[in-house]
């Protein structure tokens, strides 16, 4: 078993591979732009650890069409041969949770 050492310079080039690896960069570009305002969308869970335990958690901040957004997850379950579990968060809401969680969140993609 291998963990990412995050605090690594060469950290945020590694991540950047793992997720063109996995699919995880491709996939999230073609399916924010449908999923209504998203603000922004970070990886959490294993991934974000530098584990692949076969599934890829995602937290999702804005306005988004949930139903869209589940037809988009099974289709890029499939893509890349893992579960997908996301949730949908106000700003607010994730900043309550952060603070109640000590596991990483990496920032896939930002509106800004």
């Amino acid at each position: 078993m291998y963990n990412a050492k995050t605090s690594h310079p060469l950290f945020p080039e590694i991540k950047s591979i793992v997720s063109k690896i996995t699919g995880i960069d491709s996939i999230i570009e073609s399916v924010i732009e449908r999923l209504g305002s998203v603000e922004n969308a970070y990886l959490i869970g294993d991934y974000a650890k530098g584990k692949d335990s076969g599934v890829i958690d995602v937290v999702l901040i804005g306005d988004i069409d949930k139903n869209i957004l589940q037809e988009h997850i099974q289709k890029a379950e499939d893509l890349v041969s893992r579960k997908i579990r996301a949730m949908v968060m106000t700003s607010d809401e994730f900043t309550v949770y952060t603070k109640s969680q000590k596991e990483p969140f990496l920032l896939l993609w930002s509106k800004e």
